[in-house]
């Protein structure tokens, strides 16, 4: 979709009721519902993260949309597709400021460069004991990215039109640092499997652009 019809379209979302858990569980892994249903949520006193969805043009003006993929660490993300983001730091005065220092310290996109459109729905992460706040945001004039060598192995963009593709919506085996052999529901884009949170705030996502464009 080209950007300067995405850009006129998108921001109605502002407007637009949240999905919420109801998209979050079409991509939610059986072993996550098990988790959900048995434990409870404020007993684990979980981290608060944050994280940003940036839509931005490419060189032919056409729309994509930023993922990252993390490096292998000792770790339950590791070497998973994500979206930038991190922690919250004592510095921060909210969590919108969170997702937009994470995002500029990853990969290098100035926060002042980001309209932020939406917060999204919150999602709770069992395995790393993270509640994670995502935000929706537009990069209008894109510049090369620069990526934090420490966190990130690889800046993965994805055209608009794959994401929105239903054709890459699949189901795959994994085998991960806390479960061996799981069947979970994903998106498969530019040869990655998305799965896990970052499946299910992409499918909220999802939900909310069906809507508007």
């Amino acid at each position: 979709m080209n950007f300067t019809d995405f850009n006129k379209q998108v921001t109605k979302i502002k407007n637009l009721s949240l999905p919420g858990e109801e998209s979050h569980f079409k991509m939610e892994p059986e072993i996550r519902k098990q988790w959900r249903d048995s434990d409870e949520i404020a007993q684990r006193n979980p981290k608060r993260a944050a994280v940003m969805a940036l839509f931005y043009p490419n060189k032919n003006y056409d729309t994509q949309l930023l993922l990252i993929l993390r490096k292998t660490y000792k770790g339950v993300h590791s070497n998973q597709i994500g979206f930038p983001g991190g922690k919250v730091e004592p510095t921060d005065k909210n969590l919108e400021i969170t997702a937009l220092r994470e995002t500029e310290e990853e990969v290098g996109v100035s926060s002042k460069d980001v309209q932020v459109l939406k917060e999204l729905s919150e999602l709770y992460i069992p395995p790393s004991n993270f509640i994670v706040q995502p935000y929706l945001g537009l990069y209008k004039e894109p510049k090369p990215f620069k990526i934090q060598e420490s966190e990130v192995e690889a800046i993965v963009e994805v055209l608009f039109s794959d994401f929105m593709d239903e054709n890459n919506l699949i189901r795959q085996n994994l085998t991960t640092s806390y479960a061996n052999n799981i069947n979970v529901p994903a998106f498969k884009l530019n040869g990655y499997v998305v799965w896990g949170a970052t499946a299910m705030m992409l499918s909220e996502i999802k939900e909310l652009l069906k809507q508007v464009l």
